[in-house]
């Protein structure tokens, strides 16, 4: 609603097929949400049939206050989890101390400004390296404005830096690390780009149209983490009882399932690319795991083991 509100303060005069877009939900759960701005926050919400859009009748300033109760705005407040990306960094003694303020400071019923507390908290640059967060604002700038990046962009399989022009979509921050996802304008793909890989960015100011049925959603809806992948593969792997204790305290995948074992252990089932985050987070694991199938994963990661296990080979002395 607060997005709509923007929306609707700069005259943009969106409709509902737009808004649920945007948002990636029904076109009724956006027309509730007008009702609601209209019917119960009483903002002068009105309908351009000629122009096919929502628009204020009257300037609006701020977003009505919202009364909620502390409970709730501590339940909004535990997104500082997403802070935790600060541990050890400048932040986060400033992001520890802002949080406490705002906790102890609630008592019973209380009256919140969505947009004071917007202006108090952000977590744009959550998880950038302080290097990076010039390259942060100069990427955000693009997203926000469609425009194309030029950048430096080290490749983990390239010797040397390589050139690249970029349609800037999104960013995503997926497993605390950054990432640019545009459409590559020299190979005519849509990529993912890691921020901390990012060098010496050019806002070419060239405007382009984010395709209307582009979703992040759905293009990493195979992805483990951020690789994308051709294809997805039926995953299983076999955890030992020391491990099935904290793999079972997270959600790895939205397609995971879960089977205990007899000795404690634990069998992990998942519909997943076969990229290289998954080896990586497999082979964290060290020897508490074990890749059943399918047989390539399987081969890949003996393949790893065994380059691994000839690096470490020792002598006897």
């Amino acid at each position: 609603m607060l997005r709509i509100h923007e929306l609707l303060s700069a005259d943009r005069r969106p409709n509902c097929s737009v808004l649920a877009r945007e948002f990636e939900v029904s076109v009724k759960t956006v027309q509730r949400d007008v009702d609601f701005m209209r019917d119960q926050l009483m903002l002068p919400i009105e309908y351009d049939s000629r122009g096919h859009g929502f628009f204020y009748s009257r300037p609006v300033g701020q977003f009505p206050l919202i009364t909620v109760s502390e409970g709730e705005v501590v339940a909004l407040l535990v997104a500082q989890k997403a802070a935790e990306q600060y541990r050890g960094t400048s932040f986060e003694k400033p992001l520890q101390s802002a949080f406490q303020k705002l906790i102890s400071s609630l008592t019973g019923e209380t009256n919140i400004s969505l947009h004071e507390l917007s202006e108090a908290v952000s977590f744009h640059s959550a998880g950038v390296p302080n290097s990076q967060i010039k390259v942060f604002e100069l990427l955000t700038e693009a997203v926000v404005s469609n425009r194309v990046v030029e950048f430096e962009y080290f490749s983990l399989r390239a010797s040397k830096p390589e050139l690249r022009r970029v349609a800037s979509y999104h960013l995503a921050c997926i497993n605390n690390q950054w990432y640019l996802i545009g459409a590559d304008q020299d190979r005519g793909q849509l990529r993912t780009f890691a921020l901390t890989r990012i060098a010496n960015v050019k806002n070419l100011q060239i405007p382009f149209a984010r395709p209307a049925d582009f979703s992040v959603a759905k293009m990493l809806a195979g992805s483990f983490a951020a690789f994308q992948a051709a294809r997805t593969e039926h995953v299983r792997i076999r955890f030992d009882a020391f491990a099935a204790r904290l793999v079972r305290e997270r959600q790895w995948h939205k397609s995971q399932k879960m089977r205990l074992a007899d000795d404690g252990g634990m069998e992990l089932t998942m519909r997943v690319g076969l990229a290289p985050d998954l080896e990586n987070w497999i082979l964290s694991w060290g020897d508490h795991a074990e890749v059943m199938e399918p047989l390539e994963l399987r081969r890949r990661i003996a393949t790893t083991i065994r380059k691994m296990a000839a690096k470490y080979q020792l002598t006897a002395s």
